[in-house]
């Protein structure tokens, strides 16, 4: 079995900024691309972030110039740091990893941690 464990999340002024971790733990032969989604109340989940087993990256428009998404392969660890947060921010965060394992590949989700961030 895989899990993914979140940390980070809180309550933040508008403009503050926070360090969002996953790690993930198991059986893991590898992990492929890692992400962070979203979801707001009453919206769908969106993609905020990625991130490849090489380092490429992809971010959301909305996001884009605020928020780093890294990883640390050997920690099976992806992070998310955002800055100058905004209150539509404000939404549960999920990361995913695609993780290979007796030669198979699957997705795995995290149980999300809440960022809320006032006005």
């Amino acid at each position: 079995q895989v899990q993914l464990v979140e940390s980070g999340g809180g309550l933040v002024q508008a403009g503050g900024s926070l360090r969002l971790s996953c790690a993930a733990s198991g059986s893991i032969f590898s992990i492929n691309g890692m992400g962070w989604y979203r979801q707001a109340p009453g919206k769908q989940r969106e993609l905020v972030a990625a991130i490849t087993s090489g380092g490429s990256t992809g971010y959301a428009d909305s996001v884009k110039g605020r928020f780093t998404i890294s990883r640390d392969n050997a920690k099976n660890t992806v992070y998310l740091q955002m800055d100058n947060l905004k209150p539509e921010a404000t939404a549960v965060y999920y990361c995913n990893a695609e993780v290979r394992q007796s030669g198979i590949s699957f997705l795995s989700w995290g149980q999300g941690t809440q960022v809320t961030v006032s006005s």
